[in-house]
């Protein structure tokens, strides 16, 4: 498929297209839209996907194809990779940008993302990632979620592992090559592309200038769905990509061993106790004697991991954020044992 690139006043100007898919997200069409239709480079096309939208937003893409830069396809339920894919194959653009309905891409994203992909000494950068500020309302959940993502960002090397879905851009003719976006995949998208096109000799570049702002993030139940699916999802990553280390984890490994090492530490504290309380008297000599080999071996991996789960940003202060951070726990462990029945029945691109 030829690119198009726009010729003004002898000066080429590179087109850049620019998907976004949406289901059932009405609310957030127009903000995003406006964002996207009013950025500072002016060389893009839009590409809205109605992904079976239910809530009424189908009517409100419907208005916005009657815009020059904007491109609307209506589609079934597919998911986002489908979508992501149908916008692919009508992209004239030579890089394909996404992001997310629900993320309002600041004024110069796309010329940010413009500046950083061009390849130093030995490189050949197929993709160029920013970054997502995540807004913050008066709840616990989107206090943790915009503490958790700034925390990420903060630690981020310019070669990176991840071209994160909401504010990113790929060489198109690249992205085609390895494949584009699989209908199969279950979530987590970007960083199978991310990683395919690092296997096949590509550099994906981190600017932290090419900023989105994400809605806040709220509602638990919302929250815990989509951690959950993360893990779900990070399974078929891990069994893909042996031995890829990769830089954007944060601190969900953290969140990860809360409940089971809670549990291990809880048994070594009782065996302690017990052993103590099985002393006639409770001296120096009783105290030291009970702290036996069996007790410190099951209290070393807790004692290990408590530095670093204290250390972290994460809120941990009130009954609420507690218990929040207890369901996050359980919920990557149920995922993580859904991404396994996914590769035992081979489905969602095992």
């Amino acid at each position: 498929m030829p690119r198009f690139v726009i010729s003004i006043r002898g000066e080429k100007l590179t087109l850049v297209s620019i998907a976004v898919c949406v289901r059932n997200g009405k609310d957030w069409i127009n903000g995003c839209m406006e964002s996207l239709v009013n950025q500072t480079y002016k060389t893009t096309e839009i590409i809205l996907v109605d992904d079976g939208s239910t809530d009424g937003g189908r009517e409100i893409v419907k208005k916005w194809a009657s815009h020059d830069k904007v491109i609307t396809i209506l589609q079934e339920a597919k998911g986002l990779s489908s979508g992501r894919m149908a916008a692919l194959e009508i992209a004239k653009g030579d890089w394909f940008a996404i992001t997310d309905i629900d993320v309002r891409p600041e004024a110069n994203w796309i010329e940010s993302l413009l500046d950083s992909s061009v390849s130093r000494e030995g490189e050949n950068v197929v993709a160029v990632t920013g970054r997502t500020v995540f807004g913050r309302s008066d709840d616990v959940i989107s206090k943790i979620r915009s503490i958790e993502i700034e925390s990420k960002y903060r630690s981020r090397p310019r070669r990176t592992k991840l071209a994160n879905g909401p504010c990113s851009m790929f060489k198109t003719n690249e992205l085609i090559d390895i494949g584009g976006f699989n209908p199969e995949w279950y979530h987590a998208e970007d960083m199978e592309v991310s990683l395919k096109l690092i296997q096949a000799g590509g550099t994906i570049v981190y600017t932290p200038y090419a900023v989105v702002n994400h809605v806040p993030e709220t509602g638990l139940a919302r929250f815990l769905n989509k951690r959950k699916r993360d893990a779900r999802a990070h399974v078929r990553i891990h069994r893909r990509y042996k031995g890829v280390r990769h830089d954007f984890i944060g601190s969900s490994w953290v969140v990860l061993w809360l409940i089971p090492l809670s549990i291990l530490a809880t048994i070594g504290i009782f065996q302690y106790l017990t052993n103590l309380l099985g002393h006639s008297d409770i001296d120096i000599q009783s105290i030291y004697e009970s702290l036996t080999r069996e007790v410190l071996l099951i209290l070393i991996l807790p004692l290990v991991w408590i530095g670093p789960f204290l250390k972290s940003n994460i809120p941990k202060k009130g009954l609420k954020a507690k218990f929040v951070l207890i369901a996050w726990s359980a919920v990557l462990w149920q995922g993580i044992i859904l991404g396994y029945i996914d590769a035992l029945f081979r489905r969602n691109g095992h």
